[in-house]
């Protein structure tokens, strides 16, 4: 009986914490090749206040403020790469979910690989005094 009563409270908890979109129904577009156009968008873009987020999901102002812009810009007939550039100009590579290989981000990219090597190297040559 304990056990039943334990599952129940995980699944309102489930039920209560589930994530849904944070787009609210009045910035939907009534256009649905624009609708898609800004959603691709929003979930590409991180949301700078909820860290590894992207704006689709976030609820915080400044995502919906960005939300906005965005779908200015889609009213105005600007491209996705007009407004990606517009983004990272205004708040750098980092606002990207997926951030380019360039030289700004050349260490975010490549050192995961060169610890992963160091590691290796380190437990071989570690491994290799105890036998």
């Amino acid at each position: 009986m304990k056990n039943n009563h334990i599952l129940i409270l995980i699944l309102i908890f489930q039920v209560l914490c589930f994530n849904s979109y944070a787009v609210e129904p009045d910035e939907i577009f009534k256009n649905s090749a624009q609708e898609t156009k800004a959603r691709i968008i929003f979930k590409n873009i991180r949301c700078m206040v909820c860290q590894n987020q992207s704006i689709d999901d976030s609820s915080a102002p400044l995502a919906k403020d960005l939300r906005v812009i965005i779908r200015n810009k889609i009213k105005n007939g600007e491209s996705e790469k007009e407004i990606y550039k517009f983004l990272t100009t205004r708040y750098g590579d980092y606002i990207l979910l997926k951030p380019p290989f360039n030289k700004n981000t050349f260490a975010l990219w490549l050192l995961p690989f060169i610890f992963f090597i160091f590691g290796l190297f380190f437990i071989f040559h570690h491994n290799k005094k105890f036998k």
